[in-house]
């Protein structure tokens, strides 16, 4: 019999994939808040068109965001998104812990 060892994931689970600290940061950052939009969208029970008109987007980017394409999404683009659907964000800036 083999023994498995079980490693504890990191917080940033772009971390345990290989990703520097600082990409992780943003990959980490820009996921919450495409799953904050993804959540959004789903309660107001839009179709892709619904919500691409609404967003003022393309079918194919809203699809884009809905399969987590993560790339081709910026922080910026999201937050313009969640705003234009009435939903504010918040920046928590916290020093390191060692």
């Amino acid at each position: 019999m083999t023994e498995t060892m079980i490693t504890q994931a990191a917080d940033n689970i772009f971390l345990d994939l290989g990703f520097s600290a600082q990409e992780s940061e943003s990959l980490l950052i820009r996921a919450k808040l495409m799953l904050a939009l993804q959540t959004h969208i789903r309660q107001q029970n839009w179709t892709i068109a619904q919500a691409a008109d609404y967003l003022n987007q393309s079918n194919d980017q809203i699809t884009a965001l809905t399969q987590g394409k993560i790339g081709q999404f910026s922080v910026d683009m999201l937050i313009t998104l969640l705003n234009q659907v009435g939903m504010t964000v918040r920046v928590e800036v916290l020093p390191k812990v060692a």
